[in-house]
């Protein structure tokens, strides 16, 4: 049994570090009819300071330090662990505009790779070994620091990261996109998996899920191998040339990437729940595969699917949605084919190691009110120009941008956190060490955090969101001129692409995770390509400044229009006198999520009584509707005390969703609300402690989830509602 409609559906869209994007497109609260009447925007004196700091010569310059130079200048490579230097000098570019900056270290557990193989025996007896090698390009000098010679130093290898160190050899299965449903297909199918290795292709679930399922199934290694089927119509099959020639995969990309069960928890695997120091105690960690696995590009998987045509069920006839790829002369056939093996061995380096997050701060007026930026440092590659240094480089203009408006005389109300974490790529290791370390102060501070990481990928803006952030996304979007049409502005392109709510509910995969189950207001931005953009090589060789400055964004065009939102983005979060988080919106949501449970509970036919939920948010839309008016009120007033007061219970009120166990055995995922599927690693499933009870066929533990989930509404209620008590002289509000 499945809640499918719990799993939102499915775009081309992705970016965050590569995830499907999932988006829930059916409240409209935001009408088209909104649209600003007038072009170009108009913007106050110090949104014009700020949009006009941003110069794409100069987030071209970033980009190109951060993918190209540091290699260049000999600092090396930057996998997580591996560069403080390049920590440094981002602490010392925030400084020149006006940020105090420092260092948080943290000693978490991180392994490395020493050697990788893998070796495909015909039943005749010949050979064909991988070579886990992209292809050296004369218009990339990135990729021949990168690919050169195996023992160059500055090579990364084609690993996953947290894999298991071992060897496995045996007959092997295509899995499909290694998910519960293609497994339990397999089985009726009559294929034996148990012993076998895993042949499962990218895309779906996140790729650590794909292993966990593999490993649960008795099959004793994994490869997960790119596929041009989803790279829409820009394929060598439909005439498009390939890089560097033109927008095309390359053939020999390789996505390398974590292998954490991301949907288990988050962070240093052996310090759970706790910050990763020196001294720390260390766990076992329960969140790892205890089978090997290996990434691979499409052109050395070639030989290896077709070795399995004519061998167990053809694809067509498995019956599994995209099951069948897109490779040439391959049929996906599910295997085994008798005699015919796989070989691999992957040999990994552990080890306790520091890492730096950067931290820069500007203090605001208000001491009790924070707005966390945050992006990630690390890459898995030399270049990174998209993930992670878009985000980069827009961060650092960002900063820029705040040190005009700071020359001024201006000063924020709220204080402003700049971050750049470290070891992202690994399992949001940087990121949500450092909130385990601060959480109580969050709690009691922080308005926001808004993440950046895959800044720029393709030419559409593509956002998800807490509910209460929605207002002040189409807001600012309206304010930003994008790039790609003439007349349009960021939100408009947003929408046109994605529907009048275009705003996808966050689930994981970047390092907004901690923060968003920490009850903390969380925006991750970006943008994605659509099916007839350049193809993104993600976590390949060939995300570089060529590949970015020639195909996805010449001129830095759609940097620079990113970065002007996501800093007008800040400055409304810590300059408006009424804080611009929209709890009313929360309410809206959770009613449109309700009505989905509700569909999907009487489509399989299960009775639970879900009433209080029901109920729960009809009095959360109570008081939002009691707070919504008192603010009108107040700030109809201009009463700074009464906005003090009601912009904290907007601040807080969301950590009222948190259940401080966890959803269904998961205790680092403590919003009720949302949190990423047990199967999808990325993907948000909604009120998941419920839906996910039901999905295992444990109706006692749903039942239990409703009562905790309506507490959890009714307590995030209790905090927002204002308390009126009476009114002063000139029917000022009193509040308790």
């Amino acid at each position: 049994m499945k809640l499918i409609s719990l799993i939102l559906i499915a775009g081309m869209g992705v970016h965050a570090c590569e995830r499907n994007r999932q988006f829930h497109n059916q409240h409209t609260q935001f009408k088209r009819e909104d649209v600003n009447a007038t072009f170009p925007p108009i913007l106050d004196a110090n949104e014009q300071i700020l949009v006009d700091s941003f110069d794409n010569t100069s987030i071209s310059t970033w980009s190109y330090y951060f993918s190209v130079l540091f290699l260049i200048c000999a600092h090396g490579r930057v996998v997580a662990g591996e560069n403080k230097t390049m920590a440094e000098w981002t602490a010392e570019q925030w400084a020149k505009y006006g940020f105090k900056t420092r260092l948080d270290e943290y000693y978490v557990y991180l392994n490395y790779p020493v050697e990788q193989s893998l070796e495909l025996t015909y039943l005749n007896g010949s050979t064909f070994k991988a070579t886990f090698k992209e292809d050296v390009l004369d218009e990339d000098e990135t990729t021949s620091y990168a690919s050169s010679l195996f023992d160059y130093p500055n090579r990364v290898p084609a690993f996953h990261g947290y894999s298991f160190s071992g060897n496995a050899s045996g007959e092997y299965v295509y899995v499909g996109r290694g998910r519960k449903e293609d497994f339990e297909q397999l089985k009726r199918l009559g294929v034996d998996l148990k012993g076998k290795i895993a042949l499962a292709r990218y895309g779906g679930p996140f790729r650590g899920i794909k292993v966990k399922n593999a490993q649960n199934n008795g099959m004793v290694g994994a490869i997960v191998f790119t596929d041009p089927v989803d790279d829409g119509n820009v394929t060598e099959a439909k005439g498009v040339l390939a890089y560097p020639k033109g927008p095309a995969r390359n053939p020999t990309s390789i996505q390398r990437g974590s292998v954490q069960f991301l949907s288990e928890y988050a962070g240093d695997p052996t310090t759970l729940g706790y910050p990763s120091k020196e001294d720390s105690p260390r766990l076992t960690p329960t969140n790892l595969a205890h089978i090997p696995s290996l990434p691979l590009s499409w052109i050395e998987a070639q030989p290896i699917l077709q070795a399995l045509d004519g061998c167990g069920t053809d694809g067509e006839s498995v019956g599994r949605e995209n099951w069948i790829g897109a490779i040439p002369n391959v049929n996906y056939s599910t295997g085994p084919a008798p005699g015919v093996t796989l070989s691999m061995n992957n040999v990994m380096e552990d080890k306790i190691t520091p890492i730096w997050n950067v931290i820069g701060i500007i203090n605001g007026t208000n001491e009790d009110e924070v707005v966390i930026v945050g992006n990630h440092r690390d890459a898995w590659v030399v270049g990174g120009a998209a993930d992670p240094h878009s985000g980069s480089a827009i961060v650092i203009e960002l900063a820029k941008a705040f040190g005009s408006l700071l020359k001024t005389g201006w000063k924020p109300k709220r204080t402003i956190i700049l971050a750049s974490w470290d070891a992202e790529e690994y399992g949001l290791v940087g990121s949500t060490e450092w909130v385990e370390e601060y959480v109580p102060w969050l709690k009691e501070r922080a308005i926001a955090y808004l993440n950046i990481d895959v800044g720029i990928s393709g030419p559409i803006p593509d956002f998800s969101a807490t509910p209460d952030l929605h207002k002040i996304t189409t807001s600012v979007g309206k304010k930003i001129v994008w790039p790609t049409t003439e007349n349009r502005t960021l939100y408009d392109v947003t929408s046109d692409y994605f529907g009048e709510q275009p705003y996808e509910v966050l689930g994981s995969g970047s390092d907004y995770t901690a923060f968003v189950h920490s009850g903390i207001a969380s925006i991750d931005t970006g943008s994605t390509r659509g099916p007839d953009a350049p193809v993104y090589h993600y976590h390949s060789n060939f995300d570089s400044y060529h590949w970015m400055s020639t195909f996805a964004d010449p001129g830095f065009k759609f940097h620079k229009a990113m970065g002007q939102f996501l800093t007008l983005y800040l400055y409304h979060m810590v300059n408006d006198d009424s804080v611009p988080l929209d709890p009313a919106n929360y309410g809206l949501e959770m009613r449109v999520y309700f009505e989905d449970l509700q569909s999907d509970l009487k489509s399989i036919n299960i009775t639970l009584d879900i009433t209080a939920i029901d109920d729960a948010i009809s009095t959360f839309e109570e008081s939002a509707q009691q707070f919504n008016n008192l603010r009108d009120m107040a700030t109809s007033l201009n009463h700074s005390k009464v906005l003090t007061e009601l912009n904290h219970k907007a601040r807080d009120f969301s950590r009222g969703f948190l259940n401080e166990e966890g959803s269904a055995g998961r205790p680092f995922f403590k919003n009720l609300i949302f949190a990423p599927g047990t199967d999808t690693g990325y993907a948000p499933v909604i009120f998941p402690g419920v839906s996910e009870a039901v999905d295992a066929g444990d109706f006692a533990l749903a039942a239990e989830f409703v009562k905790k989930t309506a507490d959890a509404i009714l307590a995030a209620s209790d905090i927002l509602r204002p308390g009126l008590v009476g009114r002063g002289l000139g029917g000022v509000p009193i509040l308790e």
